[in-house]
């Protein structure tokens, strides 16, 4: 038998993200015993209060933190039924070079389901941020099987009146998951001499057309003037390069970190 205090120590643990092995040898409690609390307690979620499964659904309580997870979800974010706890896992994949980004992301989704943890799971390269809920896909409506990019993606109404009143955080989490500031440069012959010169550049890269185009139009309502750079023959990248756009989105959305 272990005392509660053992109990919410070995699971909060497991909350970080940390395997059940490296959980056991830390607090002596074995990995069947941690198991079994995590699967006894996982189901309390599908109890939780869930704002879109009320009598007369509204929207999340922190709008402008959904916005930017919804961001996320839509570049590097899926939803995966567990058929042996049930419910649903949230995965948004965030590349180690950004901690900054882990840890916003692992904001949001707190932000947006306070009653669900929240962990890291490590993966070559790249942390999985992973919350487990039955009330995901009331969140997400535009989880289905198969690839994003292969079916339809598009915003219902409420989470369209999201986007327009938080579209800064919206293209933050669109550029923090699929996007990237980068410096270009060139060269122009100035007197005789060949001189270098660079230049910010804001990239969003997504194979949706829908995606994009929730990218393009949130810029577009923002003030932010962009244009289409094909890979090959495929239209993938949306390019903001123009001085003043870009220093707008510097202003709002600014590197990852």
């Amino acid at each position: 038998m272990y005392d509660h205090e053992t109990r919410q120590r070995a699971l909060a643990l497991v909350a970080q993200g940390r395997s059940l092995n490296s959980v056991s040898k830390q607090t002596g409690v074995s990995r069947y015993a941690i198991r079994s609390w995590k699967d006894r307690i996982e189901p309390l979620s599908h109890a939780t209060h869930c704002v879109r499964c009320e009598r007369v659904p509204r929207p999340p309580e922190d709008a402008a933190a959904y916005a930017y997870l919804l961001g996320l979800y839509l570049g590097d974010g899926c939803l995966s039924k567990q058929p042996r706890r049930g419910g649903y896992a949230l995965r948004v994949a965030c590349a180690d070079a950004w901690p900054g980004l882990i840890g916003a992301c692992r904001a949001a989704i707190k932000a947006v389901r306070p009653m669900n943890s929240v962990c890291v799971i490590q993966q070559q390269g790249c942390v999985m941020v992973t919350s487990y809920s039955h009330h995901w896909p009331c969140l997400f409506p535009q989880h289905g099987p198969g690839k994003k990019h292969e079916r339809l993606i598009a915003l219902e109404a409420w989470q369209q009146r999201i986007v327009d009143d938080h579209p800064w955080e919206f293209l933050r989490g669109l550029i923090h998951s699929d996007g990237c500031r980068i410096t270009n440069w060139t060269t122009r012959m100035v007197g005789g001499e060949r001189k270098r010169y660079e230049y910010p550049r804001y990239f969003f890269t997504n194979k949706s057309d829908d995606i994009r185009k929730l990218c393009s139009d949130t810029m577009t309502n923002v003030g932010v003037e962009w244009t289409v750079l094909a890979r090959g023959s495929d239209p993938f990248n949306i390019s903001v390069a123009r001085k003043a756009s870009v220093a707008l989105m510097d202003q709002h959305i600014g590197p990852k970190y």
